[in-house]
């Protein structure tokens, strides 16, 4: 009687069918070029990145290898302390600005809460009485505000320091030699040439704040009644909730109009206000 003899699968799935050589992939010619690229973008940069670190190297100076003393040097670096100091404030001024909105009206709710938000509680350090602030109508159109100006101020801070750095120091100098003080120079020099900034930085706000819906809405909804109930909220509920789609249209006609009439005078008011452009003359 012959013993069965017992196959290996895998042996015979690894196994070459005679005659039939192994082809690579039919991708690899898609795969290849990115690979490529995120070698010599990306991951070589880093590696002599980390070498360099590792040496003391100057420019026009051959390499000596230093090992972790570039590393050891750095808390060492009062500039390079200064300048962790200044990246964290600004990015702490930034973080705002890049929050979801949703997320931000949910943290500023619990804030907002009247037994356990933290707002109350800073006002009981200084001897204040607690505030209702969302929670009544008196108050909930300045908090809110408040979470507004909170989130925006990043941008009009970026737009302004964008103006400041443009203004050439050639006013100053002239200024400085006539002997103009810092309160004169800042009134005819830095007060008209970031004007138009200002102006750029406002329009986009008024325009942000009139369209203004997922703040107020993951927060108030509206209320408490209808005491924080804009435009948008109020053509949401006519549209959504009544489903008065007709109405509703005649709200969103006449919101845009709306947006249009603001963005139309702040324009003209630009116009007619007299600064000094760089370059040229208003």
């Amino acid at each position: 009687m012959k013993a069965k003899t017992q196959v290996n699968p895998a042996a015979v799935a690894t196994e070459t069918v005679p005659g039939q050589e192994w082809r690579p992939p039919s991708y690899w010619p898609f795969v290849v070029p990115a690979l490529v690229v995120v070698l010599a973008v990306i991951v070589f940069p880093w590696l002599f990145t980390i070498w360099m670190s590792l040496n003391q190297w100057k420019v026009g100076s051959p390499t000596t290898f230093v090992g972790l003393a570039n590393y050891v040097r750095l808390p060492n670096d009062p500039r390079f302390v200064e300048a962790v100091g200044h990246t964290i404030l600004y990015t702490a001024f930034i973080m705002p600005m890049m929050a979801t909105p949703v997320a931000i009206a949910l943290v500023w709710t619990m804030m907002f809460h009247p037994q356990l938000g933290v707002l109350n509680y800073l006002l009981s350090l200084v001897g204040l009485p607690p505030q209702l602030w969302v929670f009544h109508p008196g108050t909930v159109i300045p908090a809110l505000v408040l979470v507004e100006t909170w989130q925006w101020t990043p941008l009009v801070m970026l737009i302004v320091l964008g103006g400041l750095a443009a203004i050439p120091t050639e006013p100053y100098e002239s200024a400085q030699i006539d002997g103009a003080g810092v309160w004169q120079m800042f009134r005819y020099i830095t007060l008209p040439l970031i004007t138009p900034f200002l102006f750029i930085a406002g329009m986009i706000r008024m325009i942000d704040a009139v369209k203004s819906f997922d703040i107020i809405f993951a927060i108030t909804q509206g209320g408490p009644g209808s005491a924080s109930e804009t435009i948008n909220l109020y053509l949401y509920s006519v549209a959504f909730i009544y489903y008065d789609l007709g109405y509703g249209s005649a709200i969103a006609v006449v919101f845009f109009l709306l947006i249009v009439a603001m963005a139309a005078m702040m324009l003209h008011l630009r116009q007619r206000t007299l600064w000094t452009e760089i370059g040229g003359g208003a």
